[in-house]
Parts: C-alpha cells; sequence; structure tokens
C-alpha cells in the first residue's frame, strides 16, 4: 500500500491543528474546510478504505472514531444543534486520500442531498 499525506501527519512530519488525538485516533482541521467546523478523524493503522474494514477486527477502532467524533463535537459547541459525519469511500465516492478517515461537519445547517 501507498503512504499517504495522513501517515506524514501522524508522525507530525506535516503540521496540521490538531483538536484530538489519543494512541490510536488523530482529528484535525481539514485545510479546505466544506463548514465552519471541518474536521478529520483517521485512525492510526493505515486502512485504505471502509470496504477493507471487518467488524470483528476492527470494531473496537470504530466505537473510538466515533467516540472521539461525540467528544470534538461537544468540545467545539456543535453537539447540541447537530453535525454530520461523512465517510467517503474509493473515487467515485468522492475519495481523495486513501486512508480511512470521517469527516465531522458542523457550525451549520446542513442540506441535502449533500452533493
Amino acid at each position: 500500500m501507498a503512504e499517504t499525506i495522513f501517515s506524514k501527519i501522524i508522525r507530525k512530519e506535516i503540521p496540521v491543528d490538531i483538536v484530538y488525538e489519543t494512541e490510536t485516533v488523530l482529528a484535525f482541521r481539514d485545510i479546505n474546510p466544506q463548514a465552519p467546523v471541518h474536521v478529520l478523524i483517521i485512525p492510526k493503522v493505515e486502512i485504505p478504505k471502509i470496504t477493507d474494514l471487518d467488524g470483528k477486527t476492527h470494531g473496537q477502532l470504530l466505537g473510538e472514531l466515533f467516540d472521539a467524533a461525540n467528544k470534538i463535537a461537544n468540545d467545539l459547541g456543535i453537539a447540541e444543534d447537530g453535525f454530520r459525519l461523512v465517510f467517503n469511500c474509493g473515487s467515485n465516492g468522492g475519495q481523495d486520500v486513501f486512508h480511512l478517515h470521517m469527516h465531522l461537519l458542523g457550525g451549520r445547517k446542513m442540506t441535502w442531498p449533500p452533493g
């Protein structure tokens, strides 16, 4: 598997605005935000896309990603009004970086359809 920009971010080789970090999860502000709050939440292990997940193997990690999203939403003051969580999968799904990541978007009213 080819290394991604997220690998370099995890190793702190590329500076980002980190909003949350544990041993297994890193979250940072998106450099091209699509909402007033736009945070990327990534696992610190290389998983290219959501179709590479297995519930038995990755269940705890997925729980940690969602726990991170809830904590960040609370910390950034968007939990009460609402927010959106998005996983893109594959090129046609809008995935640009092939390292599993979840977008946390908030701070404005979300519209539907998303795009």
